[in-house]
């Protein structure tokens, strides 16, 4: 350095104290700068890049969420057309001839006539040998504690 430089000193008068003052703090832990020479680098966040991130991950949880409302609305859709088919069957077999009072829980046969009207049997279609009366076997159905009936077996026709 030269002899001039070593000789000028620091007008105070110029300084801008208050300018001064924004660049230090008592808490150096929340300024948004290193507050020493050693301290560790802060970069500033990518604010686009955190917002894509949370909201990619945002809509994977939701697509997720979606996927197993709609896994559930189809399981109660086919629980309520097994009910809907439950209660077909059932108002099938109350309307069919039927000669004695069905019990809940027991197994019975359901026959079509040759007029095409149904009759309930406790006859299972291997029990009545070659003298099969009824015109087709419908279905092995069981009474239900709701007094539905519940197909076991449904003929193959």
């Amino acid at each position: 350095m030269s002899q001039d430089t070593q000789k000028q000193k620091i007008d105070i008068d110029r300084i801008d104290l208050d300018k001064e003052r924004e660049k230090t703090t008592d808490q150096p832990g929340l300024i948004a700068f290193p507050h020493t020479v050693g301290g560790a680098v802060i970069k500033p966040e990518d604010q686009g890049k955190i917002k894509g991130r949370a909201v990619s991950a945002m809509r994977q949880q939701t697509d997720k969420q979606m996927q197993q409302l709609y896994e559930q609305a189809q399981t109660l859709a086919r629980q309520a057309q097994a009910i809907k088919e439950r209660v077909d069957i059932s108002e099938r077999i109350y309307e069919a001839e039927m000669n004695f009072e069905p019990i809940i829980a027991h197994t019975y046969f359901l026959y079509q006539k040759k007029s095409g009207t149904d009759v309930l049997s406790l006859v299972s279609p291997q029990e009545w040998g070659k003298s099969h009366p009824y015109e087709a076997y419908v279905a092995k159905v069981t009474l239900l504690s709701d007094h539905t009936w519940e197909v076991e077996a449904a003929s193959a026709d």
